[in-house]
C-alpha cells in the first residue's frame, strides 16, 4: 500500500551550455499548486526564448487558477493549459513575421498528494528516480526503463515525440542506433508550430523519497541514463543534484541549453 505524500520540494537550474549564444530553455513551478514545467524553445533570433517563456507562463496561469473550477477533472485542465499555450504561441507567430515558425517542446507534471500527472510535447523528458537499495546504482546502458518494469532506479515516464524514438518504438531502429543517428534532434510535435497539438499524458503514483526529473534534451543528449541514475542516487540536496547534472552535460560538450528541474516527494 502506498504511503501518502504530504509535500514536494523542488530545485531547478537552467544553463546556456558551452556552444549556444543564448538560452532558449525556460522553466517555472508553483509548489503551492503542485505544478512544474520545463520548455525548450526553437526559432530564429529570440523567437525560441519567447516561445518557451509564453508556454511556461500560460501553463502556470491555467493550472494555478484551477482551484476556481473544482468540478473540472485535472486531466481536462491540463489539456486546457496546453491548448492555451499552443494558441498563444501560434497567434504571436502569425502576428509577427520575425517570429514565424517559432515553437517549443514542453514537459511538466502536476502533483496532488501521491497522484502525479505527467504531460509532454516534443523531446523534453520526465524521469522518475525510485529509491535504490545499496549497490543498485549505475545500471548498464540499455533501453530506457519505463512503466515500472524495475522496482528501483531510473525510469523514463514521458515518450519522446522525435523521429528516431518513434522509429525505435516500431522496431526500425535500436536505442543505440537512435543515439548515433544524425536525425536524433528532429522532433515530430511541438507547441505553437501548428494551430493545434496533441500532448501525451501519463499518471503515476509517487512514493516518499522518489525524485522526478524534468529536463530539456541539452541534458539527455550529453549524459546517459545510467550516468543520470548514478548521480541522482547521491545523497545530496536537490539544488546540488541539479548543479551536478548541468555540470556533467557541460563537461560532455554542452552543445545545447541545459535545464534540469527536480521534484522530490516527501513523506
Amino acid at each position: 500500500m502506498s504511503t501518502a505524500v504530504v509535500r514536494y520540494t523542488v530545485a531547478a537550474v537552467s544553463d546556456v551550455g558551452s556552444k549556444r549564444p543564448s538560452n532558449e530553455d525556460a522553466f517555472g513551478f508553483s509548489v503551492e499548486h503542485g505544478v512544474y514545467v520545463v520548455c525548450d524553445g526553437m526559432g530564429g533570433a529570440a523567437a525560441g526564448e519567447i516561445a518557451s517563456s509564453l508556454a511556461v507562463n500560460e501553463v502556470l496561469r491555467v493550472l494555478c487558477d484551477r482551484a476556481g473550477d473544482e468540478a473540472a477533472p485535472l486531466e481536462e485542465v491540463i489539456g486546457e493549459a496546453i491548448r492555451a499555450a499552443n494558441e498563444e504561441i501560434h497567434s504571436r507567430a502569425q502576428e509577427d513575421p520575425q517570429l514565424s515558425g517559432m515553437g517549443t517542446t514542453m514537459v511538466g507534471l502536476v502533483a496532488e498528494g501521491n497522484r502525479v500527472l505527467v504531460f509532454n510535447v516534443g523531446d523534453s523528458r520526465c524521469y522518475r528516480m525510485r529509491n535504490l537499495r545499496p549497490g543498485e546504482s549505475g545500471q548498464e546502458e540499455s533501453e530506457p526503463r519505463r512503466g515500472g518494469a524495475e522496482p528501483a532506479g531510473l525510469e523514463q515516464i514521458s515518450l519522446d515525440h522525435s523521429l528516431v524514438e518513434e522509429q525505435v518504438r516500431i522496431g526500425r531502429l535500436t536505442h543505440a542506433d537512435a543515439l548515433r543517428s544524425p536525425l536524433r534532434n528532429v522532433i515530430t510535435r511541438a507547441l505553437g508550430t501548428q494551430p493545434s497539438v496533441l500532448p501525451d499524458l501519463f499518471e503515476v503514483e509517487a512514493e516518499p523519497g522518489e525524485i522526478f526529473l524534468l529536463c530539456s534534451d541539452g541534458l539527455t543528449g550529453e549524459v546517459s541514463d545510467a550516468r543520470i541514475e548514478a548521480m541522482l542516487a547521491a545523497d545530496l540536496p536537490l539544488d546540488e543534484l541539479c548543479a551536478s547534472l548541468v555540470d556533467a552535460a557541460n563537461k560532455a560538450g554542452g552543445h545545447d541549453n541545459i535545464t534540469c528541474l527536480l521534484v522530490r516527494a516527501e513523506g
